[in-house]
């Protein structure tokens, strides 16, 4: 029941094609039930001389009539039904992904990416064959075997027909408890499926970093070890399915006795006919699949409900940002304040930002200096509305970000993160990733802008060039240099530089500063670096230490300050000229 709770919204827009299945299942339940009567009749007709050249031909071609009827009505509901199955899956998968696109980092800490995986494959295709499939084998329980019994009782003997049924209470036990188990057992399988996506994954992503340090071996062995403990839950799920349909034949086998011996009986006293018994036992028959549809039943049931229990406990969490219910609308980012504010990460003890001011107005540049770990990044990810500050901590002309909608807050950013997300497409196609219609002209722009004209045109495809999964025919530089490229195609109130010139040389680094500070007059830059050139022409520095501003101002200020950012200056410089 508390599956199709969870379902009752697809079930009620599909009701429609499900009411036509059920329907047809039922029509060939019924049609099936003629097939039996016509043997038995034919059969007493041959015990009593009567059947004659007519009648016999009469009877074949009706049973070949009915085939095709059914072949028919059959291909009709299996393809309703099970369409119904591949929709929910396609429709359940687009909802997971929707939902994932909307949730903070903090909910990707909490949840691994392979059981992310494992949702969206195996789960999903568990509730999607008990949508059909488990619909299918419920229906030909409740409705086969309801025909069958009724058939049995009106046409052949009700003594008979109970004294057959004797046994079947037995079996309402044994599917119950096999099907606990089958939950249970199905729910550790689907935990070991999602650990060893993320071994998977990380084996692949770190694949050079393996080989390098000579880990193939070491890496195989726990492979083998994460998919031996696949392997081995799975079977013991196995063990349950398998316990299902011998456990039915064996019930259903001693009904057939039972009617046999019983049945025979009562034809030696004349009160059912030969024919009556062969009718009643081709019903009984009958009845077996019917049973073993509801062993089925019960695993697929058990199944998709431990998915959907999975899916649902996944989709209920929240973002940890909502919307303010009235968002105050603002054309242009005119400032960027900070007043006194201390960030924690979800799942650390300590803050990283501590008591951190400042205040910046539009077409500034901001740099972000100290050692690693000191909090830069952490400072930058607070306008990108990733995870919740404290109220009127972090205003945007004058209004504080959490009455600003997030999508607009969005519209306003270009961010270049340390560590580049490139998709295995073209280099265009990547760098036109946050604006799919730029023109040729524009996306050339951008990319003399990261000076990166020269290492595409070094490249045999140009901008038709596949850069690998994750940039992997890119070195660092040119990866670096292709996500400035697409930052700054969009062209945005905002712009966010994570140490995202590391990688390239300090004459490069140049280019790109000189070209930034040319082409974005009038707008905001945030840069966080190591290399203090990158950010020596900034209105505004900030040195921070353990999360705090030690030290800030100008260049000019900061060097007479005398401090670790002249330390650092002076010691840069001397490696540069050094290694000029």
């Amino acid at each position: 029941m508390s599956f199709v709770l969870r379902l009752k919204w697809f079930f009620k827009e599909r009701w429609g094609s499900y009411a036509v299945a059920i329907c047809l299942m039922t029509a060939v339940s019924l049609l099936s039930m003629i097939p039996p009567q016509l043997i038995g009749k034919t059969i007493d007709q041959i015990k009593d001389g009567t059947l004659t050249s007519s009648g016999l031909n009469q009877s074949v071609f009706l049973l070949v009539g009915l085939a095709l009827i059914m072949y028919l009505m059959v291909y009709i509901w299996i393809t309703t039904l099970f369409g119904n199955s591949i929709l929910i899956e396609m429709v359940l998968r687009s909802r997971l992904l929707k939902h994932l696109t909307k949730m903070t980092p903090a909910f990707f800490q909490r949840n691994s990416t392979g059981q992310l995986m494992a949702l969206a494959t195996n789960d999903v295709l568990a509730i999607g064959q008990t949508a059909g499939y488990g619909v299918m084998t419920l229906v030909n329980t409740l409705v086969g075997a309801s025909v069958v019994i009724v058939m049995m009782s009106t046409f052949i003997s009700v003594k008979l027909m109970l004294a057959a049924l004797v046994p079947l209470p037995l079996l309402v036990l044994v599917i119950s408890k096999l099907g606990n188990q089958v939950r249970v057992r199905f729910m550790a399988a689907q935990e070991s499926f999602g650990r060893m996506n993320d071994h998977v994954l990380e084996s692949i992503s770190g694949i050079r970093v393996i080989r390098s340090y000579v880990q193939e071996n070491h890496d195989l062995r726990a492979f083998d070890r994460m998919t031996t403990d696949v392997m081995n839950k799975n079977k013991r799920v196995s063990v349950v399915n398998a316990l299902f349909q011998p456990l039915i034949s064996i019930i259903v086998g001693i009904s057939y006795c039972i009617g046999i011996g019983y049945g025979s009986y009562l034809v030696f006293h004349d009160e059912i006919s030969l024919g009556q018994l062969v009718s009643f036992n081709i019903y009984l028959g009958m009845l077996i699949w019917p049973m073993i549809s509801f062993g089925e039943f019960i695993n697929v049931l058990q199944r998709g409900s431990a998915s959907a229990d999975r899916l649902q406990t996944v989709q209920a969490e929240q973002a940890d940002l909502k919307d303010s219910p009235d968002p105050v609308h603002i054309e242009v980012p005119t400032s960027i304040e900070m007043k006194g504010l201390t960030f924690t990460y979800p799942t650390a003890n300590q803050p990283s930002l501590i008591n951190v001011s400042f205040r910046m107005s539009q077409g500034e540049t901001l740099g972000i200096v100290g050692k690693t770990g000191s909090g830069k990044s952490t400072l930058l990810k607070q306008l990108l509305r990733q995870y919740p500050v404290d109220r009127e901590k972090l205003f945007l002309s004058h209004v504080p970000v959490e009455d600003i909608a997030i999508d607009q807050m969005k519209r306003w950013v270009a961010y270049v993160p340390q560590e580049h997300l490139l998709l295995s497409k073209s280099i265009r196609d990547n760098i036109a990733l946050g604006k799919p219609g730029a023109s040729p002209e524009e996306i050339a722009r951008a990319i003399e802008m990261a000076s990166f004209t020269q290492d595409i045109a070094q490249m045999p495809e140009g901008l038709d060039t596949i850069v690998g999964e994750n940039g992997v025919m890119l070195s660092g530089g040119q990866k670096q240099r292709l996500a400035i490229a697409r930052a700054l195609l969009l062209d945005s109130e905002i712009l966010l530089l994570d140490d995202s010139l590391s990688a390239v040389d300090a004459r490069t680094e140049s280019r790109i500063i000189h070209q930034i500070r040319q082409e974005r007059t009038g707008k905001t830059t945030l840069i966080t670096t190591h290399r203090l050139s990158a950010v020596s022409h900034a209105n505004w520095i900030l040195v921070l230490e353990g999360g705090r501003i030690r030290e800030e101002g100008t260049h000019e200020q900061l060097m007479q300050l005398g401090g670790w950012y002249k330390e650092q200056w002076e010691r840069q410089q001397m490696e540069a000229s050094l290694e000029e």
